[in-house]
């Protein structure tokens, strides 16, 4: 009989809570990825879960991307149904129409559109061929840039898998789990464990240089903004990429990943440069699909910490401290 020679805990050791998404109500106060800019082309609306509920994203003749509450504030009909007209978007129900900040500004049988019927307008941007919205009505912070002119960089954004069942930050706190980068994905540091490491209230940022598992060089910047982006730059073998890996949430208590890849345009011809964003692409495809073979199965409670958890220590404190609400609640 294999019995335990000691006697089993009692409980489990655990570190100080960490709130979920959702948990209390709230979500934290974060740009999240809602689709890939070319999902909704002018004259077209779509529909997306997010947080704990339904949006819509719309683009009228003018090119702009809205992301607004997905429900009629007439009788509740999804606005996904909808059709664009012009710079709004028409309820298939009753033909009520809501310009891009929300409020409605014509009805089909010609009453007067009532002052208070509004769609909750989300704070939104379309950059690196994403459409984002933030969670909160005046956001703390602008997305991370890469240290070269956008216009000089060839960029690459796809949507990476299905979504899984883990809170956005949770996959975060990967980037300052010194011990999982080098075991799980099997970098080997050149120095030691990094110690200068910027905080921000929204973002956390360090260096470090290693040996790739293929035996290549790598220098590396890479960190977290809000809850939901990871952001790295990386001289691989003398030859820089960009990568972002946002990830989005189509509902509590999961995260859809996408990967933003960027190049030098400069670096070779078009073909080149392609051809470069192949092999990158499927080096961090590699790296993510690590992360999320644990993230898939993953009962996440910090618990017993070392030394090596300095760095991740930290970011506890800071998810533990990021503002929260959720001031679309009574509209998506």
């Amino acid at each position: 009989m294999n019995r335990p020679t000691a006697g089993n805990p009692t409980s489990r050791a655990q570190g100080e809570k960490i709130l979920l998404e959702g948990e209390d109500g709230l979500f934290t106060q974060s740009w999240f990825p809602i689709c890939l800019s070319s999902d909704v082309p002018v004259g077209t609306v779509k529909g997306y879960g997010f947080l704990d509920g339904r949006i819509i994203v719309f683009r009228g003749e003018d090119g702009i991307a809205n992301v607004t509450s997905a429900f009629c504030p007439h009788l509740g009909a999804d606005l996904r149904s909808g059709d664009v007209v012009g710079n709004t978007v028409r309820c298939a129900f009753h033909h009520w129409n809501y310009d891009g900040q929300g409020r409605c500004v014509a009805t089909k049988i010609g009453d007067a559109p009532p002052p208070s019927a509004r769609l909750y307008k989300f704070v939104s941007q379309e950059r690196y061929g994403i459409i984002w919205a933030f969670n909160g009505d005046d956001p703390h912070y602008d997305l991370p840039d890469f240290p070269y002119p956008e216009e000089e960089l060839v960029f690459r954004t796809v949507v990476n898998g299905e979504p899984n069942d883990v809170d956005p930050w949770i996959q975060c706190a990967n980037t300052p789990d010194m011990q999982h980068i080098k075991a799980l994905h099997n970098i080997t540091f050149t120095q030691d464990d990094p110690e200068d490491i910027a905080w921000t209230d929204h973002s956390m940022v360090y260096s470090f240089s290693g040996i790739h598992t293929d035996g290549s060089p790598v220098d590396n910047v890479v960190g977290i903004y809000g809850t939901s982006l990871y952001y790295q730059t990386t001289d691989y073998a003398g030859r820089w990429f960009g990568f972002l890996n946002p990830m989005g949430m189509p509902r509590a208590g999961s995260s859809q990943n996408y990967m933003v890849l960027a190049a030098r345009r400069d670096m070779g011809t078009p073909e080149e440069v392609e051809r470069f964003l192949d092999f990158v692409e499927e080096l961090e495809r590699g790296v993510v699909s690590e992360d999320l073979m644990v993230m898939s199965s993953i009962k996440f409670r910090p618990g017993t910490l070392t030394r090596s958890d300095k760095t991740l220590a930290r970011f506890f404190d800071y998810m533990r401290a990021y503002p929260r609400a959720h001031p679309s609640r009574d509209f998506i």
